[in-house]
């Protein structure tokens, strides 16, 4: 039976009858991960690999500790609320507070100051956490305008309706970010499928090509469904893909191996080419520098 089972506190590990020698001995065994001071799980929990699941961890370990009134928001909220984050710091816990006062930043948290109306807070896994509307309106405030357009295309392919953090918005009023939260909303778009596909969407505007049209269907002349693209400009006779090469591994069927999903793919395309339509692919690599991406698709677009 292992000392440490889950989460686990000091206080709890000591009331059990584990002594400070025998979890210092299993910290230097590497037996147990520290998530934060006094709190501890086994190395062998497999939600440590997942950046997001061991962010959970830790909010879980961090929230007890707090003043009253804490509520889970920004992108500790996002991870409850299973929406994915991207370049973001996941070491440092986010929590807010309806208070005059109380703000405080650390290595491992930052406790923000906030009204929070009642719409604003709900219950996951037992924890006052922000809503995904007021959550993403919070990491829009916040955030850089990328890392910020990841969270709020995510919570709209989830069913968001775009009316709520347009209220929570709202709510805000004239607080400190409100401006580049509309810049975000504005642009979020519930067809972004992924944080490639989102990411993508950034550096498309941001190298002044035309908006696609996101998840669009490719049909034969009898009709007939060929393909859906991440990316398409149909009056253009283009398509574009994010190939985030991950997806290859989630396609395979039972008995399947990933040679067979390339060769479909493969099939897929020529398919695509069959329609008289033009295929632009590009990879995560191409995202940091885009430039020459958007000079294929320039050229594709006849720009």
């Amino acid at each position: 039976m292992e000392i440490v089972p889950d989460l686990r506190t000091r206080s709890e590990l000591l009331a059990s009858g584990v002594t400070d020698a025998e979890v210092r001995r299993l910290r230097r065994r590497g037996e147990v991960t520290t998530l934060r001071r006094g709190a501890y799980c086994p190395a062998t929990d497999e939600r440590l690999r997942d950046p997001d699941a061991r962010h959970v961890l830790r909010v879980r370990a961090t929230l007890p500790a707090l003043a009253e009134g804490s509520v889970v928001s920004h992108i500790s909220a996002a991870a409850l609320h299973g929406l994915p984050t991207w370049n973001v710091d996941r070491d440092r816990v986010h929590v807010t507070r309806d208070a005059a006062g109380g703000g405080r930043r650390s290595p491992t948290l930052h406790a923000h100051i906030a009204p929070l109306a009642p719409d604003d807070v709900v219950t996951v896994d037992g924890m006052a956490v922000t809503s995904v509307a007021r959550t993403v309106v919070d990491i829009a405030r916040d955030l850089p305008f990328e890392e910020a357009v990841v969270v709020a295309d995510a919570a709209l392919a989830a069913g968001l309706e775009t009316a709520l953090p347009a209220a929570a918005l709202e709510r805000a009023g004239r607080w400190r970010g409100t401006p580049a939260a509309r810049r975000v909303l504005a642009f979020a778009d519930g067809g972004g499928q992924s944080v490639g596909e989102s990411r993508s969407r950034v550096a498309i505007a941001r190298a002044g090509l035309p908006a696609p049209v996101l998840q669009w269907t490719v049909v034969g002349p009898d009709g007939r469904f060929v393909a859906r693209t991440d990316f398409a400009w149909p009056d253009r006779g283009v398509v574009g893909e994010f190939d985030g090469r991950v997806k290859y591994g989630r396609l395979l069927r039972p008995g399947q191996e990933a040679a067979d999903v390339v060769h479909d793919e493969k099939l897929r395309e020529d398919a695509i080419r069959a329609q008289d339509l033009a295929k632009v692919r590009w990879y995560w690599a191409d995202l940091a520098g885009f430039a020459r991406t958007a000079a294929r698709l320039r050229a594709r677009l006849n720009l």
